[in-house]
């Protein structure tokens, strides 16, 4: 619906710079520092900035959604057009990952922290507990969604659950889509937890968000799994020092081996590239306008 008359799509404007991009939101003048790595806007948060500005829009009842990339994610959406469109579209992109934190603050960002998926979980469960935030658990294998819930009441006492799903893995049905986003929308959360994994998630949401009423749609991937106890999770330390993909690779080699022995590198080198390519154009414009 036009907002005074004006077209939204009109209302939003992007500001890109050599290492910085902004934006404004159709809803509200906002001004919402990113880094643009490798095409992927990540904000420049950390884990209470980012608290503070979801809380806001819970309690404001805006639909909105936020992404959490890591290397994976990034590197994927170089391949699949769908998955960089959904991760340019979000509200807030969360800096899952150290080595973006790294890109970042050789960009002159040092402000960033790492925001992963399931520590935001956490953060926001036990903030919400006292502001009478309602919680929705769309995702994960059969009975992954309803254990994560009551695990999370065990952890938080009161936290309201409006309601979990475990859909299938298999495509929906137009039919069941509806029906299954109709079932969430009418449990009237507060905020989403999107399990479904990377890419999957990211483009739902941003297929589906909009259609959930005064709800934020948080995709969180593995923390499903990780905090109801179907896989273990890193020790504190190997993630504070930027290797839990060490430990996540030594529990699922088959399956992560790719993941981290190729993409990781390849990122690395494509990363640091665009940083140099970056640094000397932001050194031949300021040449130019010196005259020198």
């Amino acid at each position: 619906m036009p907002i005074h008359g004006k077209d939204p799509d009109a209302m939003t404007t992007r500001f890109v710079s050599a290492e910085r991009n902004y934006r404004c939101s159709a809803l509200f003048w906002t001004m919402q520092s990113q880094v643009e790595i490798l095409g992927v806007p990540v904000s420049v948060v950390g884990m209470r900035s980012a608290a503070d500005e979801i809380g806001r829009w819970i309690e404001a009842g805006e639909a909105r959604y936020v992404c959490a990339v890591d290397v994976h994610s990034i590197m994927q959406a170089q391949r699949n057009t769908a998955h960089m469109q959904a991760l340019r579209n979000a509200h807030m992109v969360l800096p899952d990952g150290t080595p973006l934190v790294w890109v970042a603050h050789a960009r002159g960002e040092r402000t960033m922290r790492r925001v992963c998926g399931p520590d935001i979980m956490l953060h926001l469960c036990g903030l919400g507990v006292g502001k009478g935030w309602r919680h929705y658990f769309y995702g994960g294998g059969e009975g992954v969604a309803e254990e994560l819930a009551s695990r999370l009441q065990s952890m938080f006492p009161g936290l309201a659950v409006a309601g979990t799903q475990s859909p299938p893995f298999r495509e929906l049905s137009p039919a069941e889509r509806d029906a299954s986003i109709r079932a969430i929308d009418e449990a009237r959360p507060d905020v989403v937890w999107i399990g479904l994994g990377c890419p999957k998630q990211e483009i739902w949401m941003r297929e589906n968000a909009d259609r959930l009423r005064g709800a934020v749609a948080i995709g969180v991937g593995a923390a499903f799994d990780f905090h109801s106890n179907r896989i273990a999770r890193a020790p504190a330390w190997m993630r504070g020092s930027g290797l839990e993909w060490l430990h996540r690779l030594g529990s699922e080699p088959r399956r992560l081996w790719r993941r981290y022995l190729l993409l990781g590198p390849e990122f690395l080198a494509r990363a640091a590239l665009e940083t140099v390519r970056m640094r000397r154009t932001a050194a031949r414009q300021a040449a130019e306008r010196t005259g020198g």
